[in-house]
């Protein structure tokens, strides 16, 4: 963890609603006039929609299942590298993933593609990562071995574990995981719009299981704030529901790792018609999901801010991502 280069983290899988967050935490950054890095966790997969397509065919041949959640799909290693850099000197090498052919002209590459490895560019007051693995902390190259013993606030569960982790270099680690059927109503709805038949998108859903269950779950025993989307209408098949439920259909449950980090009475003031369901735990409604995340994260930044100033004013040592002079 860095006091300089703090790195904000959003993690969850796709059709989670990830990038909802992403856009609150915009509006965040603007009032508090916090100039962030943005980089997409997709960046870091390890091939191109062509490759993966082809790979597929050869796994389901062989009856291997392999998804974008595991590690055959992607660079762990150089997810982790990215967070350990930009956390010493708030730079790294990253690239970017053209979701759409839009995007791809934006980019200068096709749907589909990467962009080349390239440093980040330099200025930026803290790292915002949203993608699938900004709480990895896998033992292994193959399965995590999952520990779901409870620790309490004071012991970080991030710190010291071997192997790949990512999570430990976060300041702030934030999980978005809707009720499952809800995450699979939410992925269906969103692959048919992306041309892919119900059918398809559930065989996606069965295949990525078992990384889901390794890489995606145990993100959600390290974070530092969990947010789950519970509908209030029936989803209990998701996959013959004709629509998402609307944010005045749900709720949101908000769930904070350390109670002594947060001024629960002076959020519930802030937040309309919010309660506490357990002492660690918020209920609020999906309308007021943005307002709750502004009330409970913007201390926390103008923290991380307030720390990054008096590091810089107080740091006397070389930026290590600078060369010495000869």
């Amino acid at each position: 963890m860095s006091r300089q280069h703090p790195i904000v983290a959003v993690t969850g899988s796709s059709g989670a609603g990830l990038s909802t967050i992403r856009h609150a935490f915009k509006f965040i950054f603007e009032r508090l006039n916090i100039k962030p890095a943005l980089v997409h966790g997709d960046g870091f997969r390890r091939y191109t929609d062509r490759q993966f397509t082809a790979l597929l065919d050869e796994a389901r041949r062989s009856g291997r299942k392999i998804s974008w959640f595991g590690p055959e799909c992607n660079h762990f290693p150089e997810l982790e590298s990215f967070f350990r850099t930009y956390g010493e000197c708030g730079s790294g090498v990253y690239r970017q993933y053209a979701h759409t052919a839009e995007h791809g002209e934006e980019l200068g590459v096709p749907a589909g593609e990467f962009t080349p490895w390239a440093p980040l560019p330099p200025g930026s007051d803290l790292l915002l990562y949203e993608g699938q693995h900004g709480g990895l902390a896998a033992n292994t190259w193959t399965r995590r071995k999952v520990d779901a013993r409870h620790f309490p606030p004071g012991i970080d569960r991030r710190v010291g574990r071997p192997g790949i982790d990512v999570a430990r270099h976060v300041d702030l680690l934030i999980g978005v995981a809707p009720a499952i059927n809800l995450e699979w109503i939410q992925k269906i709805h969103r692959d048919c719009k992306n041309g892919c038949t119900p059918d398809e998108s559930v065989e996606t859903i069965l295949r990525r299981m078992d990384d889901y269950i390794h890489y995606i779950v145990p993100q959600f025993g390290l974070t530092d704030i969990n947010i789950q989307r519970m509908p209030l209408v029936d989803t209990s098949d998701p996959f013959i529901a004709r629509d998402v439920p609307l944010p005045d259909e749900s709720l949101c449950v908000i769930h904070f790792r350390d109670r002594e980090r947060h001024d629960f009475r002076a959020l519930l003031k802030r937040i309309p018609d919010a309660y506490m369901s357990r002492p660690t735990t918020m209920v609020v409604s999906s309308n007021n999901l943005r307002l709750a995340l502004a009330a409970i994260c913007s201390p926390i930044l103008a923290g991380f801010m307030e720390a990054r100033g008096s590091a810089a004013a107080g740091s006397r040592t070389p930026d290590p991502c600078v060369p010495s002079e000869l």
